[in-house]
């Protein structure tokens, strides 16, 4: 199955931009001090900064539905038993071995309102993380250990 995510603003990203400009704009319009119309001001560009930063969804570039991401990291000798485990039974993961190395890393995109989660391992080559597997598709339950 070959899916690819593209990273995206959730409603929570855009809520929050929106929200620092709004306030910002309401403490400019406020007759106060000098004080609180800098506040306002420094409030708006934190605004637009975020706005033009801040993707924290993922969407399908198929269906696009969007999806929330979990990344887990792994030593290298955690490769193998990695790849048979999102295989056939994700649910066996040993998460204690998690933060030993960041050689493997392992990708969640799930979606609990549809059900879904997708899962993927990547390899550490310098300076970016090429994928070692498919993406396979699990439903949520099966990875509800993963994305806690």
């Amino acid at each position: 199955m070959e899916k690819t995510f593209v990273r995206v603003r959730s409603a929570k990203d855009i809520l929050t931009f929106s929200s620092l400009i709004i306030l910002g704009c309401i403490l400019i319009a406020i007759p106060t001090g000098a004080g609180i119309n800098i506040a306002g001001f420094f409030m708006i560009f934190a605004g637009i900064i975020v706005a033009l930063v801040m993707k924290t969804a993922y969407k399908d570039n198929e269906t696009g539905v969007k999806y929330s991401k979990k990344e887990h990291y792994f030593q290298q000798s955690m490769m193998a038993a990695l790849t048979e485990a999102i295989k056939k039974n994700p649910s066996a993961i040993d998460l204690n071995e998690e933060d030993k190395g960041n050689a493997v890393k392992l990708d969640v995109y799930y979606n609990k309102s549809l059900g879904k989660a997708y899962l993927q391992t990547f390899e550490y080559v310098p300076y970016t993380y090429l994928p070692c597997s498919c993406v396979y598709e699990y439903e949520i339950k099966a990875v509800e250990k993963l994305i806690k």
